[in-house]
């Protein structure tokens, strides 16, 4: 078992709310979350990647709730999000947003393929079985979990997931805290949008698909640096796309931006790609050549893009 697996900690984030948080939150190695329902019962939001990833996850949390769970959110198709839900029993249903289930059979094992070295270990495509395309509640008895669309943003079909009476915002990757956000298959337009909206929960504690935990005040510093950084893809990508100056080569140019430091310096190449194809007309979440913008994201990177999980 990786060092990084040993180090995920279950985090009570509310009564009978858990976080699952796997450092450092880099390629493939995400949050999910643990909301206890009817006794013994949770409702899990999210899986992760590998299979040994997966099990240590419901390992933990049959420590908390050793009852089979009711059922489980995706908050969005990635992989590091849903690699994970074949692991659940068939009768254990799988809710997500439409564009998740069918984002998530367009793409199949890819992110395994791009992001090779990790042991996956086995791999099974499992797509939500329950769909919607507005907002939803479902009702752990006294308590309401609201299920929010927010996309296109990150993905077409992002949702999060709060919970109003403990305060508490299961964000998906809509917010990574300590690495740049990943737009290539949303929206750079809808991603600002979705913040407002994320911000406007008021959440107490906010979850985020990647990266620590946070709660008070920590939360809004972490939306105003989500959002400076996607107003900074925006201006590059206005600039760039008037000059005719290529997506690789625009962000060369501001290779010593202020978000520098921030983990996966490359997404910067795949977010100006979405921000040019919005620029020329083109509908959020319409489908790139995820290949060339892979190429270029490794040349950005200047080597391999490896994967820790």
């Amino acid at each position: 078992m990786s060092r990084a697996i040993e180090r995920a900690d279950l985090v009570e984030v509310a009564a009978g709310v858990f976080a699952y948080v796997q450092p450092d939150g880099s390629w493939m190695i995400n949050n999910t979350g643990v909301v206890l329902g009817t006794p013994n019962r949770p409702l899990l939001v999210d899986t992760t990647s590998t299979e040994t990833r997966n099990r240590a996850l419901l390992s933990a949390v049959a420590e908390v709730a050793p009852g089979r769970p009711l059922a489980l959110v995706n908050t969005h198709h990635h992989g590091d999000h849903t690699f994970g839900n074949w692991l659940l029993e068939a009768d254990t249903p799988i809710l997500a947003h439409e564009h998740c289930r069918e984002d998530l059979l367009a793409a199949g094992l890819v992110a395994a393929r791009l992001l090779p070295g990790p042991d996956y270990g086995r791999q099974q495509i499992r797509p939500p079985d329950v769909t919607f395309a507005g907002p939803m509640t479902l009702h752990l008895g006294d308590r309401p979990v609201q299920l929010i669309p927010v996309g296109p943003a990150h993905t077409r079909g992002d949702i999060v997931v709060r919970l109003p009476e403990d305060g508490v915002v299961f964000a998906g990757d809509i917010a990574f805290a300590g690495g740049q956000p990943f737009l290539v298959e949303g929206s750079v337009a809808g991603y600002l949008r979705a913040l407002e909206e994320l911000r406007a929960l008021d959440a107490e504690v906010l979850v985020p698909g990647h990266g620590p935990v946070c709660r008070g005040a920590e939360v809004g510093r972490l939306l105003d640096d989500l959002e400076g950084y996607a107003r900074f893809v925006d201006a590059v990508a206005r600039e760039g796309h008037a000059a005719g100056t290529p997506p690789l080569e625009a962000a060369r140019a501001v290779a010593d931006d202020p978000y520098r430091d921030w983990q996966e310096a490359e997404r910067l190449v795949g977010n100006l790609y979405r921000a040019y194809s919005e620029l020329d007309g083109d509908p959020p979440g319409t489908r790139l050549d995820l290949g060339a913008v892979w190429e270029d994201m490794t040349a950005f990177h200047g080597g391999p893009i490896r994967c820790f999980a």
